[in-house]
Formats: C-alpha cells, structure tokens, sequence
C-alpha cells in the first residue's frame, strides 16, 4: 500500500473516531466511551467479548478531557474509560458513576518517527534536541495537552528533556492521540510523541519507527475506568471482562502496564 493510501486510510479512520460521538447513539448498543489511546487494544476486546458472550456494546473514541466534559453535560454513555483517572474521580465526586471505577491499566508514551524522516527515534531524546538547533524539525505532532491526557504527558517529557521552550511553536495538536498519531505518520510532521499502544499497533507501526520514553520524564498515565449510573447488564459484562485473563492478555500486548503488574513498568 502507498504512503498516500496509508494516509487516505488514516483520514478515514479519523474521520470516525471524530464522528464517533454523534454517531454514537444511532442504535440500541449500550455506548461505551474511551480515551483514543485504546482504540486498537479496546476494538480487539470487543471482538472476544462478542465471542465469548454474544453480547454487543458499541465503543467510541476521543479525548478523556472531552468526554468527562459530555458526561458531566449528560451525555448518555454506560460506562466510561478515561486515559486520566483523575476525570473519573471528578465524575465520582459529582455523583454521575456507581463508585470510584478501577485502575485498569498504565500508559506509556513513545517519539514516533515516519519512514524518511530526517529525525531519528531515539529514547533520550537526543536526535529530536539537535534536530531542533538545527533546523530539521518544521513540524512536530502531540495531542492538546488541554483536554488529552497524552499530549500532557508529552509535554512534561519534552519539559524534562529541556525541549519544551525550542519545540513549542512547531507543534501540531491533535485533538486526541489518534490524530496525534496520524499526524506523526503522515510525513507532514517530522515526528511526534504518540500512545505506546498505537506505536505497536500494526497499522501504525509499519509507518514508522518509535523509541519508548522513560517513564519517569512524566506523571504516570493511570488509566481508570468506571460504570456510569443507569448502566445496563452488558456494559456491566464488558466492564469484568475488561478485568479477566482474555482482556488483560490483549491490553499487555498492546504494551500497558497492567494493576499489580506495576513492578513491569
């Protein structure tokens, strides 16, 4: 497959992710909402819990700042996995969940870097600081640190490195770190720092090479999940499926650290 059709493809899977919430309450499927960086990881679940309990549940997309502000709003989602645990302890506090949620897992970010890039992936960061003197980065990808819980873990990394101050007006945001991710891989950026588990996903990895950042550059991404008041009997299902060995097997591939895995990370 061309670049071009990798990126059309892209497009095209971003255009659904962005379109997700107001597609989401199209049919009768309860509506999970989660944070981008699971899209790969959380679609493979669902197939296997479709297989295993001939139940259905439709999931969406996005930003976890954007979705705690839909549900704070109202919006009618069952149940809600955000890449930041602190949007589900503020939905606690206000009284939209069942209880407190669970910890199920912790996120690592990766420098992503697309075939033909003049900037190498490294774990110090080291190529991205003189590509920066010298004048090889145009473009650099992470999502908004405003409401992306990636994109400020990003933005901590690249404090740590002492690259925030020269990379901060080369940035192109994405709304969430899928789009990041597109953006990354697209050639229109010389890189960026995107979710570990989309780096090892197969469609994104083939179009680049990524390094993995040390996880003390930044906060732990503690990804916590929780009901929704008024969820049904399905969503309640894939929520303790989530927490079961097939689901659990599939998040570690996808490169999270797992709860009481932590020792891993």
């Amino acid at each position: 497959m061309s670049i071009l059709a990798r990126i059309k493809k892209w497009t095209l899977g971003l255009s659904l992710v962005l379109a997700g919430p107001m597609l989401a309450f199209a049919d009768a499927k309860p509506t999970v909402a989660a944070a981008a960086d699971l899209k790969f990881a959380l679609e493979e679940v669902n197939t296997q819990f479709k297989a295993d309990t001939g139940k259905e549940i439709r999931l969406v997309f996005g930003s976890s700042g954007n979705f705690f502000r839909q549900i704070s709003e109202g919006a009618p989602f069952q149940m809600y996995l955000s890449a930041d645990e602190g949007y589900v302890q503020q939905l606690n506090a206000a009284g939209k969940t069942v209880d407190e949620g669970a910890l199920y897992a912790l996120g690592r970010i990766v420098l992503m870097v697309p075939h033909n890039s003049t900037l190498k992936a490294d774990v110090q960061l080291k190529d991205l600081q003189a590509a920066l003197a010298d004048g090889r980065i145009k473009k650099f990808a992470i999502a908004n640190p405003e409401h992306a819980p990636y994109g400020l873990r990003a933005e901590e990394a690249l404090k740590h490195a002492g690259l925030w101050d020269a990379v901060k007006d080369k940035l192109v945001l994405g709304e969430n770190v899928v789009q990041a991710a597109q953006f990354a891989t697209s050639g229109n950026a010389q890189g960026g720092i995107i979710a570990y588990s989309l780096a090892l996903a197969p469609d994104v990895s083939k179009l680049g090479e990524f390094a993995l950042i040390p996880a003390e550059w930044h906060e732990p991404l503690r990804q916590r999940m929780v009901l929704l008041k008024g969820a049904d009997e399905t969503t309640q299902a894939f929520y303790r499926y989530i927490q079961a060995p097939t689901a659990r097997n599939v998040m570690r591939k996808y490169g999270f650290v797992l709860p009481n895995e932590e020792k891993a990370q």
